[in-house]
């Protein structure tokens, strides 16, 4: 929703067909969607705080311990760090789902790979990110190297034009590559503040219930408001989340955590205001006339596609049937997590 900007679109012109079309004119040889692996980490993610809240109410102190709550999550690398940085004690607290980036990365390298009969080695991926700090993401060790270069849209939008492709004037009929192409509205909303928790809930809710989410869309999660709370009934039980979006924000909702003003068991962070929509790597707009318009883009797409919960997606059911196997399970946490360091502050 932002990379038409560089092109003349409006602010908030969903170009996701012209995009694909100008990389596969650009000499990409295969254009997969980053939304998959944010349906991945959706199902990662929910799973893992389904154990968390279950150990907590088990009467296990060592196993609450292990895996306490709140759990934060951990999809923002801006937001990662400054938990590394700044709040080492809260790193037991962070999910350790990857990011969608960081998964989407390790599935082409280890099963995208092999379905095409090529070493990961061969495969070179190419990841186009609204944020600035993904590039710092992809160069962390524990990720192994297996994202080889990230450019920001601003980036992309300079080698499409130093290419000669005109994105405004392509068709939007692009279509993503299989087997990773395939997405649902709960993924696309990760790019919005609020959106990730969101997207978790319509999960969690029904794996805990049996039961969809009351009218999908969870208005409480959505919204510039720096910090949101809500209350969600989960089968008797009320999970407490919590939404910060910017730096300023970010800190002032940790400290309100520590005082016991605010409560929480689910806490979404994301560093730039707006969420992904307002990332340092998007084209430079006005933030309070571009990223509302992205934000209603971001919403609008999701209303309109036919899956809006990530546990529908089919392609995200094929990796679990046929390669990773459960959600959470051995295989999932070597491919789809990972782990935290504490870093002295620069």
């Amino acid at each position: 929703v932002t990379i038409g900007e560089e092109f003349g679109l409006e602010n908030g012109s969903i170009s996701t067909g012209k995009l694909v079309n100008a990389l596969r004119a650009a000499g990409f040889d295969a254009v997969m969607d980053t939304d998959v692996s944010a349906d991945l980490t959706i199902i990662e993610e929910g799973t893992e705080l389904i154990q968390r809240v279950q150990a907590a109410l088990s009467g296990d102190a060592a196993a609450a311990a292990a895996a306490p709550l709140p759990m934060f999550t951990s999809c923002c690398p801006a937001w990662v760090t400054m938990v590394e940085q700044s709040y080492p004690e809260l790193m037991p607290h962070l999910s350790t789902c990857r990011s969608p980036q960081a998964m989407l990365s390790s599935l082409l390298k280890h099963y995208y790979a092999a379905k095409i009969g090529k070493a990961p080695e061969d495969v070179v991926v190419v990841s186009v990110m609204p944020c600035v700090a993904k590039k710092a993401e992809a160069a962390r060790p524990e990720l192994n190297g297996e994202t080889d270069y990230v450019l920001t849209v601003r980036e992309a939008a300079k080698l499409l034009k130093h290419r000669g492709v005109r994105l405004a004037a392509l068709s939007d009929d692009g279509a993503y590559d299989s087997p990773l192409g395939i997405s649902t509205g709960a993924a696309l909303i990760f790019g919005a503040t609020g959106g990730v928790m969101e997207a978790a809930l319509r999960f969690a809710h029904e794996a805990v219930t049996g039961e969809p989410l009351p009218g999908i869309d969870f208005k409480p999660a959505r919204g510039l408001d720096a910090i949101k709370t809500a209350t969600v009934d989960l089968a008797g039980l009320p999970l407490r989340i919590a939404v910060a979006h910017s730096g300023a924000a970010s800190r002032q909702l940790i400290e309100a955590l520590k005082t016991g003003e605010i409560e929480a068991d689910f806490v979404e962070v994301m560093e730039c205001p707006g969420g992904c929509v307002g990332g340092g790597g998007n084209p430079k707009s006005p933030f309070e006339f571009a990223v509302p318009k992205r934000l209603d883009a971001i919403y609008r797409g999701d209303s309109q596609m036919e899956l809006r919960r990530s546990q529908d997606s089919p392609v995200v059911q094929e990796l679990y049937d046929t390669f990773l196997g459960k959600a959470g399970g051995h295989k999932s946490h070597e491919l789809l997590h990972t782990h935290y360091t504490a870093h002295p502050k620069l």
